[in-house]
């Protein structure tokens, strides 16, 4: 500091900052200050308008006037008119939190997150449950919001946590709430876990999400510590879905050390678990079609052509749908997200496919019907030789069947003994493709002894 400026400060006796004036002078003249009665007008009528909406009106009525730089001046003019002469602000109210209280849960989407199993993209969800006292939390990995995930993540959290709270708050979700024209406040599915657990069940207001607000903070958290956690790990691939599920039960054990203190306190006042956990699973009696197909859920699945015109049970869980007949299981097939899908196993149907070879080319469901790309690029070989109005008839079997060995033509000079019947051939014009060789689907054997290809 130069002497003169010091010999200033001590004999005004006060610091630098205290002889600082207050900067309240404009140093240009203010563009807006003819047009602000009009835009304080328009903003009263309608308070959402923003500064950059009014800005290019402007610009459209009197053009040249106004130049880019001078909206952040309107700007800040806007800002100072909503503090002091704008409409009142919605007002959040922190909330009392007492232990064994209440519960939050929501389902979360976890796209973001890039989790791969062996290499393939994994878009799955997460069931996400929290105490709002504690912050204690957890998880269970599902596929869509149905009551099924709903349930199953609700009674894997409280089977863990070992007690059960007063009451359960929920969004809006459609496994839950009646949000139609229905009277009653929750589905009858919803209602009935509720009673088996004696919980109170309580839901927000339609997009007021803050009403949830710990869940949503929670999942926030979560996904940011779960990333953190899969950078540390070096790698966002997993060998099974089992593999992943144990990471995410390592992740919310170490979330939840933290809050020790605050869960035991929690833990003295929830209430005993019931003697068992409830079967929430739905079920549907179907009668398998003509086609060997049953329709549950809005989705088609295939069964074995031996239970056509059958009544069978389908019982829906989470992931998977089990299919009954009497008291005995014949079929678990993974269960298909959102509607109108199918699943058809070829396995189901290949012996009449095989009797009826004709019917292959135009089924609707054809395309489930390859069991793996070699077959498909085979039957594409045979349609580009022949044409798809060939006679060759020809259906891929089961790879389990035909494994005695035979002559297959193979083209000039070409032909192989002692060959596994896992080759090509055309019962039909018994030609020679030399293409043919370089292919290997599944054979059975035929009425002409031929290996039935595709």
């Amino acid at each position: 500091m130069d002497a003169k400026t010091a010999r200033k400060y001590l004999r005004a006796r006060r610091l630098p900052s205290e002889m600082q004036q207050k900067h309240t002078w404009r140093t240009r003249p203010d563009p807006f200050a003819d047009l602000w009665d009009e835009l304080a007008e328009r903003l009263q009528v309608d308070p959402g308008l923003q500064a950059k909406t009014l800005f290019e009106y402007l610009q459209e009525r009197e053009p040249g006037r106004f130049q880019e730089g001078q909206l952040r001046t309107l700007q800040r003019r806007i800002k100072n008119w909503r503090a002091l002469e704008g409409p009142p602000r919605e007002v959040f109210f922190a909330q009392e939190h007492y232990p064994g209280e209440l519960c939050q849960s929501d389902f979360t989407h976890c796209r973001e997150l890039g989790i791969t199993i062996n290499g393939q993209a994994f878009p799955h969800l997460i069931y996400h449950f929290v105490l709002s006292y504690s912050n204690w939390e957890t998880g269970t990995i599902c596929y869509s919001e149905t009551f099924e995930s709903l349930s199953e993540g609700l009674q894997n959290a409280l089977w863990e946590l070992g007690g059960v709270p007063n009451e359960h708050r929920s969004d809006r979700m459609s496994a839950a709430v009646n949000n139609l024209i229905d009277t009653r406040k929750f589905t009858r599915a919803y209602e009935g876990l509720l009673r088996h657990y004696g919980l109170t069940g309580q839901k927000i207001q339609a997009g007021e999400a803050h009403e949830n607000g710990d869940i949503e903070q929670r999942h926030y958290r979560f996904k940011q510590a779960a990333d953190q956690a899969l950078t540390m790990r070096g790698s966002r691939d997993f060998a099974t879905v089992a593999a992943y599920d144990q990471f995410l039960r390592k992740l919310f054990a170490k979330m939840n050390a933290t809050r020790r203190e605050r869960v035991t306190e929690e833990l003295s006042q929830l209430r005993p678990l019931p003697e068992r956990r409830l079967d929430t699973m739905r079920r549907e009696r179907v009668r398998v079609s003509p086609g060997s197909l049953i329709h549950v859920h809005r989705n088609t699945y295939s069964v074995h052509s031996r239970l056509i015109g059958e009544i069978v049970e389908a019982r829906i869980q989470s992931d998977s749908v089990e299919v009954w007949y009497g008291d005995r299981k014949v079929e678990e097939l993974p269960r298909l997200r959102g509607r109108s899908k199918h699943r058809i196993d070829y396995r189901h149907i290949i012996d009449w496919l095989i009797r009826k070879p004709g019917a292959f080319e135009h089924y609707r469901y054809r395309e489930d019907l390859f069991p793996t790309s070699s077959f498909r690029l085979a039957y594409d070989a045979l349609r580009e030789e022949h044409g798809p109005k060939t006679r060759c008839q020809g259906i891929p079997a089961d790879p389990g069947v035909g494994r005695q060995t035979r002559r297959v033509p193979g083209g000039r000079g070409h032909s192989r003994a002692a060959r596994p019947a896992r080759s090509l051939a055309c019962r039909c014009c018994r030609a020679s493709h030399r293409t043919w060789c370089s292919v290997t689907v599944a054979g059975s054997r035929s009425r002409d002894g031929v290996a039935g290809g595709v």
